[in-house]
């Protein structure tokens, strides 16, 4: 099972793949077939978030049952934070975009 720090840098590893493939979908706009949908995108960040989570009630569940160390549980729960922490924190900066987009004349 990962530290901390490393499930933190894993979250941060997967959210530049994330920003990378957006800043490919920007850079591809007129090949737009081969770039994936924002929407696309912001379903696989769900869904990683949503395994991690997983993962760390499945370690959960295995402390209950005396078949997993704390630690690991502890590591499974630390990276689950982590993953929802940068998450939200992607989530404040789309809206603040959007608000800025909003106040914008016309």
């Amino acid at each position: 099972m990962p530290t901390p720090i490393a499930a933190a840098a894993n979250a941060y590893a997967a959210l530049a793949r994330v920003g990378q493939q957006t800043a490919a979908i920007g850079s591809n706009a007129a090949a737009s077939d081969s770039a994936p949908d924002f929407s696309a995108v912001l379903k696989d960040v769900i869904n990683a978030v949503s395994e991690t989570a997983q993962k760390s009630d499945a370690q959960a569940n295995a402390v209950a049952a005396g078949r997993a160390n704390m630690v690991d549980v502890v590591t499974a729960v630390a990276e689950t934070e982590t993953a929802v922490q940068t998450l939200v924190s992607v989530r404040d900066k789309v809206i603040s975009a959007y608000e800025d987009i909003l106040k914008m004349p016309i």
